[in-house]
């Protein structure tokens, strides 16, 4: 089988996390203001860098990294993508622009950029999302959601990229977990 429930655990020692992860201070995690302005660094965008590029909301200087990066997609994020365009209401006057902006977005979308979790990233994914869930109480909602930033984040770490997202904290517990990832926030 390829996919390893006990190795997972071993991994990730779901039993010897009981308490409460603290967030690390800003100053302590990687910025986008850290990255070098000269090479072209490869990373992975989390599903809100979308949204934000699309609403005009993002920040300079993650702007100006996106542009010179090589992009890789994960599957995750383009399906939570699609899901908020498929859920967006059509009576509104805008459906048009939205639906046909995440549209030419995945049409520029290389079939060799786009990564996708393996069986074995699910379960660990799995085991993150649950030991985050039981010890930051996260409600439910809370629980579906670490898991795909889970996924987003093991996926990109097995291709040996960084994840640039605007979910810190979300973020910044899942390495304390799984320090063998790494993301840049805004």
């Amino acid at each position: 089988m390829s996919s390893d429930l006990r190795a997972a655990l071993r991994r990730f020692k779901p039993d010897k996390h009981r308490t409460q992860l603290t967030p690390r201070a800003r100053g302590e995690l990687v910025s986008v203001t850290d990255i070098s302005l000269s090479g072209r660094p490869a990373l992975v965008p989390d599903t809100n860098i979308y949204i934000m590029a699309a609403a005009g909301t993002l920040p300079e200087a993650a702007r100006l990294l996106l542009e010179r990066s090589l992009l890789f997609h994960c599957s995750v994020c383009l399906s939570e993508l699609t899901t908020g365009v498929a859920n967006y209401d059509p009576a509104r006057p805008d459906w048009r622009r939205v639906r046909d902006h995440y549209t030419a977005l995945f049409d520029t979308i290389p079939d060799s950029r786009i990564l996708i979790p393996d069986d074995q990233a699910w379960i660990d994914a799995g085991v993150i999302a649950g030991s985050l869930s039981r010890i930051q109480n996260f409600h439910k909602n809370q629980r579906k959601e670490c898991l795909n930033d889970a996924l987003i984040y093991l996926t990109a770490a097995k291709a040996g990229l960084s994840v640039l997202t605007g979910n810190t904290a979300d973020f910044d517990l899942i390495q304390q977990v799984a320090p063998g990832g790494r993301f840049i926030h805004l």
